[in-house]
C-alpha cells in the first residue's frame, strides 16, 4: 500500500493507493498544514522543490508534519515509495550488523511478512543512526552511489542525520555523472538535516545545473548558498554569467551582475573582467565601455587588469582603433598603460608586420619613462626573426646591452634558431660556447637548436661533438634531440651514397642512445632501419631489426613502415 500527499494552498490532499501493482481504490482526506496523520502507511518519501530547510515529519501516534518556509521550496511533497525503489537492491545485503550478505531465505524469514516498507528498504530501517552512517561511508568508499543515495532517503524518512561528508560526496559523484537531479535529491536532504555544503560542491551543482540548461535553479541556489552559510565565490558568479551569456541574453548577464552588488556581492574584479570581456566578444568594444561606465556606478570600478584583457582582445582581432578606445577610456580615469599594456601592443603588431608602429609605441614607452623590458625586447627580437629580419634582431639586441637590459635564455635561443635557420651555424655554436659558465647557461633547448641546425647543413661530425658536450654538461638529450640526428645522419648518408657509412653511423647513433640511457620510440628506430634498407642493404637491416627485438627494444610484431 502506498500514498500520496499533495500540498495545494495550505490544505493537504490524502491519497491511498492500494494493490502492490496499481490503484484499485482511492480515498481521499483533507487536512490543513499541521495537523496529524493518523493512518498512514510505513512507506513514504519526500520530493520538493530545491534547496528548502529542514522539515520533519512523524507518522502513525501523534505525529505531525512541519513545513517551513523556504524561498525556492515548490509548493508539493509527494509520499510514494511503490515506484521509486528497485525491490532487487535490498534483498541480497544485510547492512545491519556489517557481517556482508546472508543467504537470501535467511533474510526473507528475518523481515516481517506484513510489512511493505521493510521488503523494500531491506534492514536499513531497523538500523539506528550511527550504524546507517556506518554503512554509508562504506558505501561511498566501494562507489556505491545508487545504493548511498537510498539509504541517505531511508535516513531522511527515519530522521536521521547522514553523515555530511559522504553526502558531499555523493553530490560529486552524481554531477560527474551527468546525474544533476540526483545530486540536488541529496543536497536538499544535508541542507534539511543541517549541513553545510562547502563551496567546491556548491559550484558543481552550479555548473551542473547551468551544463544541463537549469540557468534559473543555478540563480535561485544563490540564494540559497548564502542562507546556509556558504556565500558563493568569484567561480560560481563567472560560471552564471558565462551560461547566460551562452544563452545569447547579454544583458541580462549584465542586470544579473548589478543585482549581486546591489545584494551585497563583494565587487570581484575578476568576475567584472570575464564580464567585459564577454560584452566585447559580443555586443563590441564600444557597448563593453559602455557596461564599464555602467558598473562603475555601482561602485565595481576596473583596474588595469581589466582595461588590459580589453585591449589583448582588440589586438588579436587586429582592432586597434578599438584599442586606442580602451586606452583613452583608462586614461580617463586617471591610469596609465602599464608594461603589459605596451608588451600586448607590441606582440601584436609584430605578429602583423607594422614596425612603424612598433616604433611608434617604443617611442612612448621612453617618453613616458616605461623604457622596455626583456619581455618588450624579446617580443620584438623574436617578430623581428621569425619575418627574417635577423639584421635588424640584431639591432635591437645590441641597444638592449647598451639600455643596461640584460639578455636572458629566451632572447639567445630566439637569436640560435633565426641564425641556425639562415645558416650562420658556425656562428650560432660561438654564441653558444660564449654563454657556457655564464648567467645564461646553455639549456636543452639551446642545444637542440645548434643540433638540429647543423644536422639541417649536413654538419654531422659537429653534431655528435655538440651531442657529447651536451651529455658530459649534464644534459640529457630528448626525442627532440634524437630525431635531429636521425634525421641528419640518414640525409648524410644518402648525400654521400657510402652504404658502408650508412649502416655505420646508424650503428654509432643507436649506441649513443643507449650509452646515455635514452630510450628513443618506435620511430626513430624504424627510420634508422629503414634508411640502412634503403641503401639495399635489406640484409643488414633485418639483423639490425633482429638485434633490437632480441635486445627487447623492439616487440616481434612490430612492423616497420
Amino acid at each position: 500500500m502506498g500514498y500520496t500527499v499533495t500540498l495545494q494552498n495550505d490544505i493537504f490532499k490524502f491519497h491511498s493507493l492500494h494493490g502492490p501493482h496499481g490503484c484499485h481504490k482511492q480515498e481521499s482526506c483533507s487536512l490543513s498544514t499541521g495537523s496529524s496523520f493518523d493512518n498512514c502507511s510505513r512507506t513514504k518519501s519526500f520530493s520538493t522543490g530545491l534547496y528548502c530547510l529542514p522539515w520533519r515529519i512523524n507518522l502513525k501516534s501523534s505525529r505531525k508534519l512541519h513545513i517551513l518556509p523556504c524561498r525556492s521550496l515548490q509548493r508539493s511533497i509527494s509520499i510514494d515509495r511503490v515506484n521509486e525503489v528497485d525491490h532487487r537492491s535490498w534483498v541480497f545485503e544485510d547492512f545491519h550488523t556489517g557481517n556482508g550478505r546472508k543467504p537470501r531465505e535467511q533474510l526473507d524469514s528475518d523481515k516481517p511478512t506484513d510489512s511493505s516498507l521493510l521488503f523494500l528498504d531491506g534492514p536499513f530501517v531497523r538500523n539506528d543512526e550511527e550504524t546507517n552512517n556506518k554503512v554509508l561511508q562504506n558505501l561511498c568508499r566501494q562507489g556505491r552511489l545508487k545504493a548511498a543515495a537510498r539509504l541517505i532517503d531511508i535516513m531522511a524518512r527515519k530522521n536521521q542525520i547522514p553523515h555530511f561528508p559522504s553526502c558531499a560526496n555523493i553530490i560529486r559523484g552524481f554531477i560527474r555523472l551527468g546525474q544533476i537531479d540526483k545530486a540536488c535529491k541529496i543536497l536538499k536532504i544535508m541542507v534539511m538535516s543541517g549541513g553545510v555544503p562547502d563551496i567546491i560542491t556548491y559550484n558543481m551543482i552550479v555548473g551542473g545545473l547551468c551544463k544541463k540548461g537549469h540557468l534559473r535553479s543555478a540563480i535561485d541556489l544563490l540564494e540559497d548558498m548564502r542562507l546556509s552559510g556558504c556565500s558563493p565565490d568569484v567561480i560560481t558568479y563567472n560560471t552564471i554569467i558565462r551560461c547566460i551569456f551562452e544563452n545569447g541574453d547579454y544583458d541580462q548577464a549584465v542586470s544579473f551582475w548589478k543585482d549581486q552588488l546591489r545584494k551585497g556581492c563583494p565587487p570581484y574584479l575578476i568576475t567584472y573582467t570575464v564580464l567585459i570581456e564577454l560584452v566585447c566578444k559580443h555586443c563590441g568594444t564600444a557597448r563593453a565601455l559602455e557596461v564599464l561606465e555602467d558598473i562603475a556606478m555601482e561602485g565595481c570600478y576596473p583596474d588595469i587588469i581589466t582595461y588590459n584583457s580589453l585591449v589583448n582582445f582588440t589586438c588579436k582581432l587586429g582592432k586597434y582603433e578599438d584599442s586606442a578606445l580602451v586606452i583613452l577610456n583608462l586614461l580617463s580615469y586617471g591610469m596609465l598603460p602599464n608594461n603589459v599594456t605596451y608588451n600586448t601592443l607590441l606582440h601584436s603588431l609584430c605578429n602583423h608586420g607594422y614596425w612603424d608602429e612598433v616604433d611608434e609605441i617604443l617611442k612612448i614607452m621612453n617618453e613616458v619613462s616605461r623604457p622596455p623590458t626583456v619581455v618588450s625586447y624579446n617580443i620584438l627580437i623574436n617578430g623581428l626573426c621569425k619575418n627574417g629580419l635577423l639584421d635588424r634582431a640584431i639591432s635591437f639586441y645590441n641597444t638592449m646591452v647598451s639600455q643596461n637590459c640584460s639578455p636572458d635564455i629566451v632572447t639567445y635561443n630566439t637569436l640560435l634558431g633565426a641564425l641556425c635557420k639562415q645558416g650562420f651555424v658556425d656562428e650560432g655554436i660561438q654564441l653558444l660556447h660564449l654563454l657556457v659558465g655564464t648567467s645564461c647557461s646553455p639549456c636543452l633547448i639551446t642545444y637542440n637548436t645548434v643540433i638540429d641546425g647543423l644536422a639541417k647543413m649536413g654538419s654531422m661530425e659537429k653534431a655528435k661533438e655538440l651531442y657529447s658536450e651536451m651529455v658530459e654538461r649534464g644534459i640529457i638529450p630528448d626525442e627532440i634531440t634524437h630525431r635531429s640526428l636521425t634525421w641528419g645522419f640518414c640525409q648524410a648518408g644518402q648525400v654521400e651514397d657510402a652504404v658502408e657509412k650508412k649502416v655505420d653511423t646508424a650503428i654509432q647513433l643507436l649506441d649513443m642512445m643507449i650509452k646515455d640511457q635514452c630510450k628513443p620510440d618506435n620511430g626513430i628506430y624504424s627510420a634508422i632501419i629503414k634508411a640502412v634498407a634503403d641503401g639495399g642493404m635489406i640484409e643488414e637491416a633485418n639483423d639490425l631489426h633482429q638485434k633490437l627485438i632480441e635486445r627487447k627494444i623492439l616487440k616481434s610484431e612490430t612492423f616497420l613502415s
